[in-house]
């Protein structure tokens, strides 16, 4: 059956909710656009007048197609090359979604998305639609043919699985500016102590190049070692350079409600770090330097306002 605008107007009303359920679940604003645009398809071929609700008969096969998603990428993700990390959402990006409390912001936090890829694809469903979009269990369990008790105990679970993997602390964009001048004047000091200290001693260090940038396979774990490897990254060198293409401009902003530094090289971003803060020190930082999965954050840094940077070479 042919969609009314009536019909269509309906789905364009939950497009941002679905789209940032779908991030959350998948890590991807590539592929959650994907699973968004499936499911109009779905509702351009259901027979909407028999739908009673459409916003949980759409969030239903949204989440599915996402279930779907999650199955076939952990199978990809097995010959990915190095470590994957997700794709990096700036600051005012719609799909970051609600932000209303502190359980919302904390559900699209860099940390926290990659916590999540060690849950099962059930467990990250249920937990996203419960903290982030505070669906009932009923509905939650409905949405995913479950009982509603079983569903309480996947939620329980997977939030025990996800504390026990973070220890995040929020800060304002204000905090979040000052941690991050305060990190890059350390890391371009060319010394090793600065940084030491403002990290805590389990701080690690992931970079996710995809094949395409290179980036090392395995984690800097310890302060001595993300301390060591992150003045060696903003050391100046002529290999650097040619590798990008130039000497990018480093910026502070927010990714994903947290601290980050965005590297910017000729209106185009080439890397994006964010900062794991905790009451401790910086516990981590997250290196997304694949080009396919910053083609989003460069669309968004051209549509805004980011002043001057705090770093005009970055090496």
């Amino acid at each position: 059956m042919a969609l009314t605008m009536n019909d269509v107007d309906r789905f364009e009303a939950s497009r941002p909710r679905l789209a940032a359920i779908a991030y959350r679940l998948l890590g991807s604003a590539s592929e959650a656009e994907d699973a968004v645009q499936e499911t109009f398809l779905r509702w351009q071929a259901a027979d909407v007048d028999r739908v009673e609700v459409p916003e949980a008969w759409l969030t239903k096969v949204l989440t599915n197609q996402c279930l779907n998603q999650l199955t076939s990428a952990r199978a990809r993700r097995e010959t990915y090359v190095g470590q994957w990390l997700p794709e990096p959402l700036l600051a005012g990006d719609p799909m970051l979604g609600p932000a209303d409390t502190a359980e919302q912001r904390e559900s699209v936090s860099y940390a926290v998305l990659a916590v999540l890829e060690r849950l099962s694809p059930g467990e990250r469903a249920v937990y996203v639609l419960r903290e982030a979009f505070a669906y009932p269990h009923r509905e939650i369990a409905e949405i995913l043919d479950l009982t509603e008790a079983a569903c309480q105990q996947i939620y329980h679970r997977a939030k025990k699985h996800v504390a026990a993997g973070k220890a995040r602390t929020e800060v304002d964009e204000d905090a979040a500016r000052r941690i991050v001048e305060e990190f890059l004047a350390a890391a371009t000091s060319g010394r090793t102590e600065p940084l030491v200290r403002l990290l805590t001693q389990d701080a690690v260090s992931i970079g996710d190049g995809g094949g395409k940038v290179p980036a090392r396979a395995k984690a800097f774990e310890g302060a001595l070692a993300v301390a060591k490897f992150l003045r060696g990254l903003f050391k100046p060198s002529e290999a650097k350079r040619a590798l990008v293409g130039g000497s990018p401009e480093v910026y502070a902003t927010t990714a994903n409600g947290g601290p980050a530094l965005v590297a910017v090289l000729d209106g185009r971003v080439v890397g994006v770090m964010c900062l794991e803060v905790t009451a401790d020190g910086i516990a981590g930082f997250r290196n997304q330097v694949n080009p396919d999965k910053l083609e989003r954050a460069t669309e968004r840094w051209a549509a805004t306002d980011h002043g001057e940077p705090l770093l005009r070479s970055a090496f």
